[in-house]
């Protein structure tokens, strides 16, 4: 049925699919349906501009929900947790009766969605887990674990570590210590990386090589930045490499961080080539891929957040039809004050022969944004 259709049915019985959805006390329906949901009223809270994947997600869901017939506020918080704090709190005024929000800051949130709760809203945290509030109904992501695996095994693989290569000059990066999905990515890589750290494989001149995945956050890059990443990687250069050995690797969860990584290397010295260091990346952002084609980067990890976007409009889909939530994980993500039941999607890698089958033949990108 069209989402056109779903409405017209939805405006003659929403009595009784609100009496429907209030019946369930499954966790999968928990938040959905209530009187008025047929309306939807959706707000978008999306953390940045400055990061081209978060524009694209929240246009895309704003264009698709709009296509519905849906009235959404779609705001962007500059990175700033008072100011997504006061957007969520102007949708909800507002009468946002559905509440996507890719958090600034997963634990600061709870508050206002404490507000969100009292006005009957449903809250579905988008790709990156709200913490320590029960009032977070859906979680909509990546496997992020899979994310970081994915990174490590690249990286195992590409230098022969399982077969006894080494030792080979790492440096690890992990991302902002206030995004929860980072412990994850970083938990992904690090449980493949580590051994080989213990073993002698991967010697980490720097010394900022976590003993396990809980000091996560002691190499953490604060709020992805990219000139960020450069001066810390400009700084181990200088202090730890002045003797004239080389980085063979650099773990680098996202492609944010790899680019400020990449131009502190260029700056270095380095030159793309056989001796020139891996370097990972996550996202698939356009001057990534340009930086894999010109072998600057090794590999990213490519979530294409158009299923990401298109399974929150299903979730929000359901819950104005006042019927069950898919979810596929109702065991891994617990927020402190419970486990948010979630729809995980798979990841993939992206190297350089992978760019035109993958990323250009599939529309996510245009041949002529990375040059092609």
């Amino acid at each position: 049925m069209s989402m056109k259709k779903m409405f017209a049915v939805l405006a003659t019985g929403a009595v009784a699919l609100s009496l429907a959805a209030c019946a369930s006390d499954s966790p999968e329906a928990e938040g959905g349906g209530g009187e008025g949901a047929a309306e939807c009223n959706v707000g978008i809270s999306m953390p940045t501009r400055s990061l081209e994947r978060w524009i694209n997600d929240g246009e895309q869901l704003q264009q698709q929900l709009e296509d519905a017939d849906c009235t959404v506020d779609l705001q962007y918080a500059d990175n700033k947790t008072d100011q997504q704090i006061s957007q969520i709190q102007n949708q909800i005024a507002g009468g946002a009766k559905i509440l996507v929000i890719a958090a600034v800051d997963g634990e600061a949130l709870a508050p206002v969605l404490e507000e969100a709760k009292g006005q009957d809203a449903t809250v579905i945290a988008y790709d990156r887990l709200i913490n320590g509030s029960p009032n977070v109904d859906y979680y909509a992501t990546f496997d992020n674990y899979k994310v970081g695996t994915l990174q490590g095994e690249y990286i195992e693989s590409t230098l022969g570590l399982a077969d006894g290569a080494g030792p080979f000059n790492l440096e690890p990066f992990a991302g902002s210590p206030d995004d929860n999905n980072a412990k994850f990515f970083f938990a992904g890589a690090w449980d493949v990386l580590l051994p080989y750290v213990e073993s002698g494989q991967l010697v980490v001149p720097s010394g900022k090589s976590p003993a396990d995945n809980d000091e996560w956050a002691s190499i953490g890059i604060q709020g992805w930045a990219s000139d960020k990443a450069q001066a810390e990687m400009d700084n181990r250069l200088s202090s730890f490499y002045g003797d004239g050995s080389q980085v063979n690797v650099v773990l680098s969860p996202n492609d944010s961080l790899a680019i400020g990584i990449e131009a502190s290397l260029k700056s270095a010295g380095y030159v793309p080539g056989a001796d020139y260091p891996i370097i990972t990346g996550q996202d698939a952002d356009k001057a990534n891929v340009q930086a894999i084609l010109a072998g600057e980067q090794a590999m990213t990890v490519w979530k294409d957040t158009r299923t990401l976007g298109d399974q929150v409009f299903a979730m929000i889909e359901s819950i104005n039809a006042g019927e069950e939530v898919e979810v596929n994980d109702t065991e891994t993500y617990d927020n402190g004050e419970k486990v948010v039941p979630s729809f995980l999607l798979t990841p993939e890698v992206v190297v350089e022969e992978d760019v035109q089958t993958k990323l250009i033949d599939s529309g996510f990108l245009e041949a002529s944004d990375v040059g092609l």
